[in-house]
């Protein structure tokens, strides 16, 4: 299956979410983004050192605009210069640790609730490699988890095993790449497609009018 994995922490660890800015109750509201094309720059070549990560312009406010909104942010990116051996898992931490201050340099509320990557490359099949759903349906589960105590580190479950799942109809995927789309419609999400160029930014007016 070759789960995902997960930003600063093992995949199945408890997750704590820190607080919304302007909800005291969370109603079910996730943010799926993609990462390059939506959030920073997207390069042909990877973005392989923290200081190749340049936000889009507007994609701190437009993270904040989500918080303030309601929404739990989580970023789910295929990487696969990790399965490729062109560099290290370590690496990437500190190029998502960039990518995450920066955020926050530009709005005080763009906070990202979950990073889940899948460092897979394309032939080796992942359920969580982008445009299969896996990422999001971990994610999914993680931030629902996080939001009981009484499930906080229960195990995860993917595809035909996991049944009962929570409706996905205010959620929303932003991304750049027809894979991403095409996971959002595997897993049930609404789908909003930017440009690489012009990002989250694009389209984050169509997200908090509704």
């Amino acid at each position: 299956m070759l789960p995902p994995f997960r930003h600063g922490s093992l995949l199945e660890s408890p997750l704590t979410l820190s607080k919304l800015p302007s909800v005291s109750n969370w109603d079910g509201k996730i943010a799926y983004l993609d990462r390059d094309g939506v959030l920073n720059k997207w390069s042909d070549n990877y973005v392989n050192t923290p200081e190749e990560i340049h936000l889009l312009p507007g994609s701190g406010k437009a993270v904040g605009d989500l918080r303030r909104e309601g929404y739990r942010t989580c970023v789910v990116t295929n990487q696969s210069p990790v399965g490729r051996g062109m560099w290290s898992h370590s690496r990437l931490e500190k190029i998502h640790d960039r990518l995450q201050k920066l955020l926050l340099l530009e709005d005080k509320d763009a906070t990202l609730d979950l990073i889940l990557y899948s460092p897979y490359a394309p032939w080796e099949n992942s359920w969580s490699r982008k445009p299969n759903p896996g990422m999001l349906e971990a994610s999914r589960q993680l931030i629902e988890n996080a939001s009981d105590d009484s499930k906080n580190g229960n195990p995860l479950l993917f595809g035909n095993d996991w049944g009962d799942r929570p409706s996905e109809g205010q959620s929303v995927l932003v991304g750049d790449q027809d894979s991403d789309i095409h996971a959002a419609n595997s897993f049930g999400v609404r789908a909003l497609k930017c440009s690489t160029n012009g990002g989250i930014n694009e389209v984050i007016g169509k997200i908090i009018s509704n």
